[in-house]
C-alpha cells in the first residue's frame, strides 16, 4: 500500500460552504486522493493522497472552478500545547482584592495595537475575485458593476429604440451570464452538475427563450449582487479573525544577562523572562516571578474588573497590566499563546459546522432536471406512440418548460429573506443571511455571556456604607482620590459622585500603593482607599464591619473601604448590574420553551449572584475553550444551541454554536464571527429575533407552495390542452408577483 501524504494549498475566493463543497467534490474524484478538507475561513485546502497523485493536476482542477490555488507547503502543522485553565487556574477572583490604581499616564508609544490583516496570496485572477480590499476593485465587483451598467444601458436603448430592445437586454444578460455559465460548466464536469450557477444559467436562458429578456438580465444582475455581498462578508470575517493577533504587542522587553532589550514578541522562547511595564499589554503567556498588579483580563476571560495577580499567578498574552511593573517567565511560544489558540478555536469551530446548502441549490438537483425530462416527454411521447401531432405537442412541451422556469423560485425566496433582514435591521437585529434566519427559529438552548450581555458591562456604585462619616462625605473623599483615574472602579465612584452633584476636593500627594490601594492628602487629612484586605493591615475591622463586607461580597459586589487619619469611616460597594430588561427577556425565552444558561469568565460568586437575580443557570470562571466545550456538550445532548456574547473571549463559542449572536457594540471579532448581532443590547430582542425567524420560515414555505402550486395547476391544464404558452408565461410571472407581495408582509414593524 502506498504511503499517504498530506499537502496543503492556499485557495482564494471561497465565500461560503457551497464553494467548499464544489472544491471538495472535484478534488475527491482525482486519482490517488483519499481525503479532502477545505477551510473557507482559513482559505486553505488539505489533501491526503498517495505518492502517485498529480498535485499540478489538482491545482488546475481547482483553478478551473474559478478559484486561485497555490501550494502552502511552508505552513508547518504543529500540535497545540495543552493548557488546562480550569476554575483553579491561579485567578485571583476575591472580591476583596487589592484595589489599587495608577494615576500616572502611561506612554504607549512604540506599541502598535492596530490590526494589520495578513496578506493572503493568490486571491486574484479568477471569477470569485479577491475577498480583501475594496469590493469594487475585485474581479467580481467589477463584473457586478459592468452587469448593472449594461442593464441600465439596455433600459435606455429599449426606450429610445424599441425595435432592438430585445437584443439590448440579451447583450446585458450575457455580460453577467457568461462567467456564471463557465463556472456552471466547469462544476458540472467536476461532478456538481446542478450547482446554483447551473440553475441561474438555465433560468436566464429559459427566460430568453420565452422572450423575457428584461427579466433574464435583471435576474443575472441580482444573482451577481448577492454573490458579491457574500464575498465581502467572508473577507471581513477573515480579517476580523486575523486582527485578533493585534491584541498581542509586536515587541517585548526581554531580560538577558541583567539587561533589558526590546525584541519581537514572536521571537520569545519558553523560559524567557520579560518585563511588563504598567499600562502595557502582556506579550506572552507566562507566570509572574516578580511584582504584584491588577491585570485587565477582559480580552481573554471577560472578567468585568481587573484581577489582582502576584508571584506564581498565570498571565495571558493580550491582557493589560495595571499599576505595577511585572517580571514574567514565558510559558508558551507566540504560535501557542492564548490569543493564537483563540484564533485557532474560532477557525476550527466554524469549519466543524455541517455545511448548510442553500435551499434552492438542494432543490435544483431534482427540480431542474425533472422539468427538462417532463417537457421532453410531453413533446415526444404522444407523437411517437399515441399518434399525436408533432407541432401541437412540441408547443405543449415548450409551455411546460415555461411553466417549469425556476425564475419565480429564484426570486421569491430571496425576497422573503431580504424583507425580513430589512425589518430586523430597523429594530437593530442584524442577521447574516437566510441560513441564520432558519437557524434562529430552531434554537432550543441559548448560552449567554454575563459581562456586557446580561449586564451593562461596567461596574456602578450600588451601596455606600457609612461607619464614622455620612455617606455623602465618604463618596466625596473617595472621589477626590480617584480624580483622573481610568480604572473601572474609579470611574464608577466618579460617576456616582457626578450623579449626586458632589464636587470632589483637590487631593495632593496622590500615590498608588502596589496591589493595595491609593492614598493622598485631602483637606489636610491623610486618606486611603483600598480593599478590605489592605485596610485590615491599618485598622482593626469589627465583626459588624466584617459581616457587612461578607454580605456585600456574597451579593457579587466589590468592596472598597475608606480610611481617614487612621479611622475607618465608610465603604463603597460596586457591581456590574444586570441590564434593565434582562429578567423579562430571559422569561420570554423560557416561555417559548428555550433553555437558558450563563457562561462567563467572571468569578463564581459574582456570577451566581447575578444568576440568582435573573433566574438563570450559571457556569463561571471559564476560559474561551471551556465555553466552546460546553456549547459542544449541549449540542451532543440534542440541543440546537445559540451563543450570545460581546467579547473576543466569546468568539470560539460563538463560532461553535449553531447560531452565534453578538450583543451590543461588542468587539469587531465578536460581531464578525457571530452569525447575527443585536446592536441595541436589549436581551428582550433575542426572543424577537427567534420569533422573526419563525415567521420568515413560514413565509418562505408559503412562497414555495404558492409558486410550485401554480406551476402544478398550469402543468395539468397545459397537458390537457386548456392553456398554452401565454398562460404559462403569466403563471410564472404571476407566481413571482404573488410570492413577492407575500414576502413584503415581513416588512411590518417588529414589536
Amino acid at each position: 500500500m502506498s504511503d499517504v501524504k498530506e499537502t496543503r494549498f492556499r485557495v482564494g475566493g471561497m465565500d461560503c460552504a457551497s464553494c467548499a463543497s464544489k472544491i471538495d467534490t472535484a478534488v475527491r474524484r482525482m486519482p490517488g486522493v483519499s481525503d479532502v478538507s477545505v477551510s473557507v475561513t482559513a482559505c486553505t485546502m488539505r489533501v491526503q493522497h498517495d505518492v502517485t497523485s498529480d498535485l499540478d493536476a489538482i491545482r488546475k482542477k481547482v483553478s478551473g472552478l474559478g478559484y486561485a490555488v497555490t501550494p502552502a507547503a511552508a505552513i508547518a502543522e504543529k500540535p497545540a500545547a495543552k493548557h488546562e485553565h480550569g476554575p483553579g487556574c491561579s485567578h485571583d477572583h476575591d472580591h476583596g482584592h487589592d484595589h489599587s490604581h495608577d494615576h500616572d499616564d502611561h506612554d504607549h508609544a512604540g506599541h502598535d495595537h492596530k490590526p494589520k490583516a495578513a496578506a493572503i496570496e493568490g486571491l486574484h485572477g479568477h471569477d470569485h475575485g479577491p475577498s480583501e480590499g475594496p469590493w469594487w476593485k475585485g474581479k467580481k465587483g467589477r463584473l457586478t458593476i459592468l452587469a448593472g451598467a449594461s442593464l441600465v444601458i439596455a433600459y435606455g436603448v429599449g426606450h429610445l429604440f424599441p425595435a432592438i430592445e430585445t437584443y439590448a437586454f440579451v447583450i446585458a444578460m450575457f455580460v453577467g451570464l457568461l462567467p456564471i455559465a463557465r463556472r456552471a460548466i466547469m462544476a458540472a464536469l467536476a461532478g456538481t452538475p446542478f450547482s446554483i450557477e447551473m440553475l441561474m444559467t438555465i433560468a436566464a436562458v429559459g427566460a430568453v427563450v420565452i422572450n423575457a429578456t428584461e427579466e433574464a438580465a435583471a435576474v443575472v444582475f441580482l444573482f451577481l449582487v448577492g454573490e458579491l455581498l457574500e464575498g465581502v462578508a467572508a473577507g471581513k470575517a477573515r480579517d476580523s479573525i486575523r486582527s485578533l493577533s493585534a491584541l498581542v504587542p509586536k515587541t517585548a522587553l526581554l531580560e538577558e544577562n541583567g539587561r533589558t532589550k526590546e525584541v519581537p514578541a514572536e521571537s520569545l522562547a519558553v523560559g524567557a523572562v520579560i518585563l511588563v511595564r504598567p499600562g502595557d499589554r502582556i506579550s506572552a503567556d507566562g507566570v509572574i516571578i516578580d511584582g504584584e498588579s491588577a491585570i485587565d483580563e477582559a480580552p481573554v476571560t471577560g472578567e468585568s474588573t481587573p484581577v489582582n495577580k502576584e508571584i506564581g499567578d498565570t498571565v495571558f498574552a493580550g491582557t493589560v497590566n495595571g499599576d505595577a511593573a511585572l517580571r514574567v517567565r514565558v510559558t508558551a511560544a507566540a504560535a501557542d499563546n492564548t490569543i493564537a489558540r483563540v484564533i485557532k478555536l474560532v477557525e476550527e469551530a466554524q469549519e466543524s459546522k455541517a455545511p448548510t446548502e442553500r435551499f434552492i441549490d438542494r432543490f435544483s438537483k431534482y427540480y431542474t432536471p425533472g422539468v427538462v425530462v417532463v417537457a421532453a416527454l410531453v413533446a415526444i411521447i404522444p407523437p411517437l406512440f399515441l399518434g399525436g401531432i408533432w407541432s401541437e405537442w412540441v408547443y405543449k412541451g415548450l409551455a411546460v418548460l415555461l411553466i417549469g422556469c425556476p425564475c419565480a423560485l429564484v426570486i421569491s425566496t430571496p425576497a422573503a429573506i431580504a424583507a425580513s433582514l430589512s425589518a430586523g435591521a430597523r429594530r437593530g437585529l442584524l442577521m447574516k443571511g437566510g441560513a441564520v434566519l432558519e437557524g434562529l427559529g430552531k434554537l432550543t438552548a441559548i448560552a449567554f455571556d454575563k459581562t456586557g450581555t446580561l449586564t451593562e458591562g461596567k461596574p456602578v456604585v450600588t451601596d455606600i456604607v457609612a461607619f464614622a462619616q455620612p455617606a455623602d462625605e465618604v463618596l466625596r473623599l473617595a472621589a477626590a482620590l480617584e480624580a483622573g483615574s481610568s480604572h473601572p472602579l474609579a470611574l464608577a465612584i466618579l460617576g456616582k459622585a457626578a450623579d449626586d452633584g458632589i464636587v470632589p476636593p483637590v487631593a495632593s500627594g496622590s500615590r498608588a500603593l502596589g496591589g493595595k490601594g491609593v492614598t493622598a492628602t485631602v483637606e489636610g487629612r491623610q486618606v486611603f482607599l483600598g480593599s478590605p484586605k489592605a485596610v485590615a493591615e491599618q485598622v482593626t475591622l469589627s465583626d459588624e464591619v466584617k459581616a457587612a463586607t461578607a454580605k456585600l461580597n456574597d451579593d457579587g459586589k466589590t468592596v472598597s473601604m475608606l480610611v481617614v487619619d487612621g479611622v475607618l469611616v465608610g465603604a463603597i460597594a460596586m457591581r456590574d448590574e444586570p441590564r434593565a430588561d434582562a429578567a423579562a427577556g430571559l422569561k420570554a425565552l423560557k416561555d417559548a420553551g428555550i433553555k437558558t444558561i450563563m457562561l462567563t469568565g467572571d468569578n463564581a460568586r459574582t456570577a451566581k449572584a447575578v444568576g440568582a437575580e435573573l433566574g438563570i443557570e450559571v457556569r463561571a470562571e471559564l476560559m474561551p475553550e471551556d465555553k466552546q466545550r460546553i456549547v459542544g456538550e449541549l449540542q451532543r445532548e440534542g440541543y440546537v444551541v445559540g451563543k450570545i456574547g460581546d467579547g473576543i473571549n466569546d468568539a470560539p463559542a460563538l463560532a461553535a454554536a449553531n447560531v452565534g449572536i453578538a450583543m451590543g457594540g461588542g468587539t469587531d471579532v465578536a460581531l464578525e464571527t457571530a452569525d447575527a448581532a443585536i446592536l441595541h443590547g436589549r436581551v428582550g430582542d433575542v426572543a424577537l429575533m427567534t420569533d422573526l425567524s419563525k415567521r420568515t420560515m413560514r413565509n418562505i414555505v408559503q412562497n414555495i407552495v404558492l409558486s410550485l402550486g401554480l406551476k402544478g395547476v398550469f402543468l395539468v391544464t397545459t397537458i390537457v390542452g386548456i392553456t398554452g404558452l401565454w398562460p404559462a408565461i403569466l403563471a410564472d410571472t404571476g407566481a413571482t408577483v404573488l410570492v413577492t407581495l407575500n414576502a413584503l408582509r415581513l416588512l411590518r414593524p417588529i414589536k
